[in-house]
């Protein structure tokens, strides 16, 4: 397995577009096209008085051009490469968003205990799906769908509360912000593991608890 910081860096080379370089749009038809996976656009930045603003308008908005720009998001994703091209011709800037709980289910854990876990896993020689890493300082693990049901139950099987732990599992209703989606000033969403043809099988949650819940035990 790559070292961590080969991962991070992303020295594997693969059909899904670089961290850099590449437009918004032609990004999401490509996560749609090759990856199979669900997007749609979310919110987007405007300059306003050289400042980045979100286009929700809400001066106090926690995801500054990456959350969703209408309710009804989740009839609006699509996995179809040309309806997803439509959509970002008509918003180019607009962010990325990938909804779970279609294609892929994420657990998500503070960067600090993300980062331990990557370093246990490759010890273990796990083989890891695609992870995201935030300028909220979080980072998602791609699992197969359904996780989230069943992530209480292996948390408390490890001998732990699920309250105890900064672990969530991001299921059916919720979604992550896909790289190179920005958030505001803080940054641009990365790719810690990014997608290669060797992760498209994405692991099941068992694989990658135990790591994940130890990790966060000791960040606590």
């Amino acid at each position: 397995m790559l070292s961590v910081e080969e991962t991070i860096q992303g020295t594997e080379t693969a059909q899904i577009p670089q961290q850099r370089g590449e437009s918004l749009l032609e990004t999401a038809v490509r996560y749609a096209e090759e990856r199979h996976w669900d997007v749609f656009p979310g919110t987007w930045l405007d300059a306003v008085d050289g400042l980045q603003r979100c286009s929700c308008e809400e001066a106090a908005c926690e995801a500054p051009g990456a959350h969703p720009a209408r309710p009804d998001w989740a009839t609006q994703a699509t996995g179809s490469a040309t309806v997803a091209r439509r959509m970002w011709q008509k918003q180019p800037n607009a962010s990325i968003l990938l909804p779970t709980g279609r294609t892929f289910d994420a657990i998500s854990v503070p960067e600090t205990a993300g980062f331990l876990a990557l370093a246990r896993m490759e010890r273990m020689e796990l083989t890891l799906g695609p992870v995201i890493l935030t300028p909220e300082r979080r980072m998602h693990f791609f699992v197969l769908p359904g996780t989230s049901v069943k992530v209480p139950d292996l948390v408390r099987k490890l001998g732990w509360s699920p309250a105890s732990l900064n672990l969530v599992a991001l299921g059916e209703g919720a979604y992550v912000a896909a790289p190179p989606t920005r958030f505001g000033s803080r940054g641009a969403v990365q790719w810690a593991c990014r997608p290669t043809p060797a992760n498209r099988w994405l692991p099941d949650a068992e694989e990658l608890i135990s790591p994940l819940a130890y990790a966060c035990g000791r960040d606590r």
